[in-house]
């Protein structure tokens, strides 16, 4: 019996560790499609910087996902278009880390 790499063992743990239901996953939309993805909403951060620094009434929503490589396919280039759940985002930053990939998206709200 061969014994699995390191890198073996995280690619398995993307799925049953990280990116599970149970733990950290939620099903989502993306362009489309249902996949599992983890979301770090960074809405209240950058809200609170950008109200502090500009108050006509207009911030920036940002969402930082993560995302299985092998499920997403090719990782977005910066400046494309990406719906999340029905909502188009703008694809900020891009990074595969080690076939888990972390989009941050953001698009401009308004204060109501």
């Amino acid at each position: 019996m061969e014994i699995p790499s390191f890198k073996d063992i995280c690619r398995r743990d993307i799925k049953q560790s990280f990116l599970d239901p149970e733990v950290f996953g939620e099903e989502h939309t993306v362009d489309g499609r249902t996949m599992t993805i983890v979301l770090d909403d960074l809405e209240n951060i950058e809200r609170e910087k950008r109200m502090k620094s500009n108050m006509d009434g207009i911030y920036v929503r940002r969402v930082l996902l993560y995302v299985s490589a092998e499920d997403f396919g090719p990782l977005p280039p910066h400046g494309n278009i990406l719906t999340l759940d029905g909502k188009k985002y703008l694809v900020a930053d891009t990074a595969d880390e080690g076939g888990v990939y972390s989009i941050t998206l953001e698009r401009n709200r308004s204060r109501r």
